[in-house]
């Protein structure tokens, strides 16, 4: 369900974001099989776990669209067992890759298929959902799909952008039709989302009051909000 507010809003909270913290330097991998592992296996985990499962996958010598491929399941499940779930995720991670490897031979001829035609065929693959597939589409492929998470619903559905029972392509609309068409903002915008998720937007104390959020909330309903105070964003916020 969406509310009143999503019209407006989502291009002031992004300058305010990108005020306060500056560039976030997204996606960490080096590359793009690296950003599509770790796409994958941040299903359900915390990064920290992601960074470990590479880490284990670099030392094998084994962080290559080819060396996975032909990784046996049972050695790819343990190398990524930090990652959680990880005969899940193995199966996942081998499902993407022979789906590289059958329909289109390569990682390089797969994301370089139009953006449409692309996500439509990571959304095929199983394992990979919206928030996967856009991530991929984004950070690998370098087109403007805007990225949808966890951090991104808490936090705009506490300042009324929509509510806790929207769907992801509805959430997705309220920032691809209110910003520009520009993948770096779409790309640096994700990326502050998770550092105020982190950072401020918790899930059971909200830290408002030091937030560079805060003062958009409305105060009579989060009163987490109240008596904000917020000069040391202010003094960073830049001109248009």
């Amino acid at each position: 369900m969406l509310a009143k507010r999503e019209r407006y809003g989502v291009f002031e909270y992004y300058e305010a974001l990108i005020s306060a913290f500056g560039p976030q330097g997204w996606w960490p991998g080096e590359t793009p099989i690296e950003v599509a592992v770790g796409a994958i296996l941040t299903q359900n985990t915390a990064w920290t776990n992601v960074e470990k499962a590479i880490g284990n996958l670099k030392r094998a010598g084994a962080l290559s669209y080819g060396a996975l491929h032909s990784l046996p399941d049972e050695d790819l499940a343990a190398l990524i067992r930090p990652a959680g779930y990880f005969n899940v995720k193995a199966k996942r991670l081998k499902s993407f890759l022979n789906h590289v490897s059958l329909c289109h031979g390569n990682l390089k001829a797969f994301l370089g298929l139009p953006p449409e035609r692309l996500r439509a065929e990571l959304l095929s693959i199983n394992g990979i959902g919206p928030e996967t597939a856009d991530s991929i589409s984004l950070y690998a492929a370098g087109y403007g799909e805007f990225v949808v998470d966890a951090y991104t619903r808490r936090i705009f559905a506490r300042h009324g952008f929509f509510g806790a029972d929207a769907s992801y392509d509805e959430m997705k609309a309220i920032f691809t039709s209110n910003l520009p068409e520009d993948k770096t903002i779409f790309n640096e915008y994700h990326a502050l989302i998770v550092k105020t998720g982190k950072d401020f937007c918790k899930t059971r104390v909200p830290l408002c009051k030091t937030c560079p959020l805060g003062p958009f909330l409305d105060k009579k309903a989060h009163p987490h909000a109240r008596e904000t105070n917020n000069a040391p964003y202010a003094k960073n916020k830049r001109s248009r």
